[in-house]
C-alpha cells in the first residue's frame, strides 16, 4: 500500500506535514492556522476526514500554532509528551507518548525518537504502513545515531536543510541567535543534511525534502542545486515557506537505475561525493556572488 505525503509549509513562519494512506493519515505539527490547513488540503484534493490524529514533536509556536483550533474542530487526538504541552501553553487533553513506542493509528504506525533541540522533549517521527516509511526529521541541532539510523530505513523524509553556513555566518542576525541556530541544538545546515544524506540513505529512498530552509540564511536554488548533482536516482524537491507542495506518492519501489543504486551504496565512492559536493557547492556560491556584482554594477552605471 502506499503513502501519500505533502508538506503544507515547512519554515520558521509555520511547520505541518501530512502523510497517509487511502483511508486515514496523520499531521505531524500544525503550525499554520486551522483556516489555512483547511485551505491547502483542499487544494492538493486532501480531504480533513481522513485524519485522525496530530503528532507534536515540539513546543515552538511555528509548530503548534494551528493545533487547539483544529483539534476541537475535528476532535482529532493530539499526540503530544507531558514536558512539551506544559511548556506549549495549549489548554487541550494531550495523549502522551514516549520515544521508539510506536503509535498505532488504524493502519498506520507513527514511531517517534528523540532529537537534539532546543525545547522541552522534542521528537523526531517515522511513520509506515506496509514496510514503507516516511521520516519527519526537521528542527536538529545536531545528528545522532538515532537519526542516522531511522533516515536509512526510509523510503522517503522530510529532512531540514535549514542555512547556509556562509550566508549565517555573514548575515544580519546577531551572534546570540547565529550561536543559537548552528550550536548543536538549533538546526541543521545544508552540508550536515548533505553529509546525511551521503552517508545513511539506503538504496530504496525514492525522494527526499529538504525542508525547515531559512528565509535569510538560505537559498532554495542553492540547495536544490546541492543535492540535485548527487541525487543518484533520487528524487529531490524543495519544501517551501509559502505554500503546499504537491502530493507524493511513496509505494517503497526503486525508480532508478542498478547503476544508481549500486552507486549510491558504495561508500567510500559517497565519501569522495562528499568532497566533491563541498567544491561544487563552493564554486557555484563564487559564480553566483560573481554574477550578482555584475548585476549590481550593471545597474548603477559601473563597468563591467
Amino acid at each position: 500500500m502506499s503513502l501519500f505525503i505533502a508538506s503544507l509549509n515547512s519554515g520558521s513562519n509555520g511547520n505541518c506535514y501530512y502523510i497517509g494512506n487511502a483511508t486515514e493519515a496523520v499531521l505531524v505539527d500544525a503550525g499554520i492556522s486551522c483556516r489555512e490547513t483547511e485551505r491547502r488540503m483542499q487544494q492538493l484534493g486532501l480531504d480533513m476526514a481522513r485524519v485522525k490524529a496530530v503528532f507534536v514533536s515540539h513546543e515552538h509556536i511555528d509548530h503548534i500554532r494551528g493545533i487547539p483550533v483544529l483539534a476541537k474542530k475535528y476532535r482529532l487526538p493530539v499526540y503530544i509528551t507531558a514536558a512539551t504541552l506544559q511548556h506549549s501553553g495549549m489548554a487541550l487533553g494531550g495523549i502522551p507518548f514516549r520515544a521508539l513506542e510506536p503509535v498505532t493509528i488504524g493502519s498506520l504506525h507513527v514511531t517517534p525518537f528523540t532529537k537534539h533541540h532546543d525545547a522541552a522533549d522534542p521528537h523526531s517521527f517515522v511513520v509506515s504502513c506496509n514496510n514503507v516509511r516516511i521520516g519527519i526529521f526537521t528542527d536538529i541541532g545536531a545528528p545522532c545515531e538515532q537519526l542516522a539510523h531511522h533516515f536509512s530505513l526510509c523510503h522517503a523524509a522530510f529532512l531540514e536543510a535549514n542555512y547556509d553556513p556562509d550566508m549565517l555566518e555573514n548575515g544580519r542576525y546577531p551572534i546570540y541567535l547565529k550561536n543559537r541556530i548552528r550550536g548543536g541544538k538549533g538546526h541543521l545546515s545544508n552540508l550536515q543534511a548533505l553529509e546525511l544524506f551521503n552517508t545513511c540513505r539506503p538504496a530504496t529512498l525514492q525522494l527526499l525534502l529538504l525542508s525547515h530552509l531559512s528565509r535569510d540564511n538560505n537559498s532554495p536554488e542553492l540547495v536544490q542545486e546541492l543535492f540535485n548533482h548527487y541525487a543518484c536516482g533520487v528524487e529531490i524537491t524543495v519544501a517551501s515557506r509559502y505554500g503546499a507542495s504537491k502530493v507524493f506518492e511513496v509505494d517503497g519501489k526503486w525508480r532508478g537505475t542498478a547503476a544508481q543504486a549500486a552507486a549510491a551504496m558504495q561508500l567510500p565512492d559517497r565519501r569522495e561525493t562528499l568532497t566533491q559536493a563541498l567544491q561544487a557547492y563552493n564554486t557555484g556560491r563564487k559564480a553566483r556572488k560573481r554574477q550578482q556584482t555584475a548585476v549590481t554594477q550593471g545597474n548603477l552605471g559601473f563597468p563591467e
